[in-house]
C-alpha cells in the first residue's frame, strides 16, 4: 500500500460490534465421521482432521482436501464407524519440535478394545505422508467397557504430553476408577517423551515422569497423573497465549460441566467424579468426602442438551477483539455454542445454534476455530460476517496490523502525523517512545521517519 494512502488501523479502533452474531461457514467436505482438527505449528497451515475410523486428512493452507490421507491405521484402530460409537482414533497431537523432528502422537483404541497412544514419524519424502511403520506404542490402558474412552492428547506450554482419560465407561463408574489413584482411568496423565524410558522392560509403556507430577514419591498413587476426578472428558486444551487448562467433562444424565485449571497450578486436583456431577452431589461414594475443584460452569440436560463438547480460548483475530480469550464450548445434542468469560466470573453467552451435531471443535494454526460435523462429514469455520473490513482488502479490520506512524488515525501517512509525532515527542508523550526504551532522544525520531518512510502493509 503507498505510504500517502495507509489503510491499516490502529488496533485501539478495531474489533466487532458488541450485538455480532456469529455462524458457520463450510471449511471443507468429505470427511468420513470427522471427531478432531488440529495443525502441526510448522508454519504450513495445514489442517490435520482425524476420520474416527483411522485416517488422518490434511487441508492445505489454500483449503483443498488433499486425496491421500497424511495417515491410515484402520486396520489397527478397533470402532468408530457407525451411530454413537466412542471407539476408534480419537487424538492427535503434533511434538512441539515437529518443524525439525517429525514426531508426532495419536490416541486410539485398538484390539482387545483398549487404549493405545503411539508415535509416529513423518515420512523422509513427503510432508503431507506419514511413515505408518514407524508406530511405536509409548502408552497402553485396559478399558473394561465399550464407552467413556476420552481420547484427547496434547503437548503443554511446559512440554510434557498431557492425555486424557475416561473413567472406563458402564454407567456411574462401577468401579470408582475416577477416584482411585492407583488406577488410570478417569484422570489426566502427564508424561515425558522426550525423557529416558522410565519402564524399558515393558513394551507398551515408553515415557519418562516429570519430577514435579503431583504424585512423584507416593506409593499410593500413579506417578503419571496430573488431576483425577473426570467422567469422560470430551476435548481439552491449553489457553496458546496463558497456558491455563480448559476441561470439559461428560455428565452421566443430569448436568454437564466445564473445568479450569490455572497455568501456575502443581497439578493433583480432584473434579469430583463420581461423587459430584456439575455442581452437584450424586449421591455415590467415591473415597472422599470434600477437596474437590469445582466446575466453573455448568448446566443442565434438556434444551441445553445433554453431552458437552469442549472448545478452545480464542486467539485468533478474524471474530474481532471481543472475543479474544474467550473460551467457546457446544453441546453434541443441541449444536448450541457458547462463550465463557474467565474475565467476567465465567460468565456464559449463547452465541449462536450451530444446526449440527458437534463432535468437536479444531484450533487452526492462525488461531481461528473449527467445528466438526460429525454424521454430516463436515467441517465449519467459525465467522463474523459483522465484523467490518474498512479497506476492503480481504482481511477484518481486527486482523489488520497497526500503522505505528499513522499518529492521527485517520488512514493516511501525511504531514498531519509528522506534527503528531512532535508534538508527542516534545510533551514527552510515551506515544513517541518509538523504541520502547523508556527515553526520548534521536533514535526515537529516526525510528518514527524509518517506519513513515517505509509506509503500512
Amino acid at each position: 500500500m503507498k505510504r500517502a494512502m495507509c489503510g491499516c488501523l490502529l488496533i485501539a479502533a478495531a474489533g466487532s460490534s458488541a450485538s455480532a452474531q456469529l455462524t458457520t461457514e463450510l471449511f471443507i467436505s468429505g470427511i468420513d465421521r470427522p471427531v478432531f482438527m488440529t495443525h502441526a505449528g510448522d508454519g504450513s497451515g495445514r489442517t490435520f482432521i482425524i476420520e474416527q475410523e483411522g485416517a488422518i486428512r490434511i487441508v492445505d493452507a489454500a483449503g483443498n482436501l488433499l486425496p491421500t490421507p497424511f495417515m491410515d491405521i484402520d486396520s489397527i484402530v478397533t470402532g468408530g464407524t457407525s451411530g454413537g460409537n466412542e471407539q476408534g482414533l480419537l487424538g492427535l497431537a503434533f511434538h512441539p519440535d515437529y518443524e525439525n523432528n517429525g514426531r508426532f502422537f495419536v490416541n486410539y483404541i485398538g484390539s482387545g478394545g483398549d487404549t493405545r497412544v503411539s508415535e509416529y514419524q513423518v515420512s523422509a519424502g513427503d510432508p503431507n505422508i506419514a511413515d505408518v511403520s514407524s508406530g511405536d506404542v509409548i502408552m497402553f490402558m485396559d478399558q473394561p467397557f465399550s464407552n467413556h474412552n476420552g481420547g484427547w492428547i496434547d503437548f503443554g506450554p511446559d512440554g510434557y504430553l498431557y492425555v486424557g482419560m475416561g473413567d472406563g465407561g458402564s454407567a456411574n463408574d462401577p468401579g470408582n476408577r475416577a477416584g482411585n489413584l492407583l488406577n488410570d482411568l478417569g484422570k489426566l496423565h502427564r508424561i515425558d517423551v522426550d525423557g529416558t524410558d522410565a519402564f524399558p522392560a515393558d513394551p507398551n509403556q515408553d515415557y519418562a515422569i516429570p519430577a514435579d507430577n503431583p504424585f512423584v514419591g507416593n506409593g499410593s498413587a500413579l506417578p503419571t497423573i496430573w488431576a483425577y476426578g473426570l467422567r469422560n472428558p470430551w476435548r481439552t486444551s491449553f489457553d496458546t497465549e496463558t497456558g491455563d487448562l480448559w476441561i470439559a467433562d461428560v455428565g452421566q444424565n443430569v448436568r454437564e460441566e466445564v473445568n479450569f485449571q490455572a497455568a501456575d497450578s502443581a497439578g493433583g486436583e480432584h473434579y469430583g467424579w463420581r461423587c459430584r456431577e456439575g455442581f452437584r452431589n450424586t449421591g455415590l461414594s467415591c473415597g472422599a468426602t470434600s477437596g474437590f475443584t469445582e466446575p466453573v460452569h455448568d448446566y443442565s440436560h434438556g434444551a441445553n442438551g445433554c453431552s458437552i463438547t469442549g472448545g478452545y480460548a480464542y486467539r485468533g483475530c478474524e471474530l474481532g477483539d471481543e472475543y479474544n480469550g474467550l473460551y467457546f464450548f457446544s453441546d453434541y445434542c443441541s449444536g448450541r455454542i457458547w462463550t465463557l468469560d474467565q474475565n467476567d466470573g465465567f460468565s456464559v453467552n449463547l452465541e449462536f445454534l450451530s444446526g449440527f451435531n458437534v463432535s468437536s471443535f479444531g484450533q487452526m494454526e492462525n488461531g481461528e476455530l473449527l467445528v466438526a460435523d460429525l454424521f454430516a462429514g463436515r467441517v465449519y469455520k467459525i465467522v463474523n460476517p459483522s465484523n467490518p473490513d474498512s479497506d476492503g482488502d480481504g482481511t477484518p479490520d481486527s486482523c489488520d496490523e497497526a500503522c505505528l506512524p499513522d499518529l492521527t488515525g485517520d488512514g493516511n501517512l501525511d504531514f498531519f502525523d509528522v506534527s503528531a509525532f512532535l508534538n508527542a515527542f516534545n510533551a514527552m508523550d510515551p506515544i513517541a517512545d518509538f523504541t520502547g526504551d523508556g527515553m526520548f532522544n534521536f533514535f526515537d525520531v529516526s525510528a518514527f521517519l524509518n517506519a513513515f518512510n517505509a509506509g503500512c502493509p
